[in-house]
């Protein structure tokens, strides 16, 4: 059994290892190139190279707080496509699916200020 365990690691390793992997920071600023503390960064692994050999153990999905500076940097994720959203109070969610196919990306992120409310009545 023990044998199995370590051979399957093995193998998953080996996977993961080929898969071209890398670091992403996604910095949320204002209007103003101010920078926005406290956002909600989500980033989901959607599809790509590694796809397939991710498995069930293997993260495919973070939420992170933004810092003072306004930026997030996110564990080494396998390259491919992925979901990028941002939720902060006081501005419109944004959201975008990135194509990643670089060993460092910066995803540069500016909330917009939310829309006027117009009613009929």
């Amino acid at each position: 059994m023990r044998s199995v365990l370590i051979s399957f690691g093995l193998l998953a390793t080996l996977a993961f290892a080929e898969t071209p992997m890398t670091k992403i920071t996604v910095h949320v600023t204002d209007q103003h190139d101010k920078p926005v503390a406290n956002a909600s960064v989500i980033v989901r692994f959607v599809s790509g190279h590694s796809v397939v050999k991710l498995g069930r153990g293997v993260k495919t999905e973070w939420e992170m707080r933004s810092g003072q500076t306004g930026s997030v940097t996110l564990p080494t994720v396998p390259q491919g496509k992925i979901l990028v959203q941002v939720i902060a109070k006081g501005y419109q969610t944004y959201g975008e699916n990135l194509d990643i196919d670089e060993e460092k990306k910066t995803v540069e992120v500016v909330l917009k200020p939310p829309q006027a409310q117009y009613t009929a009545h």
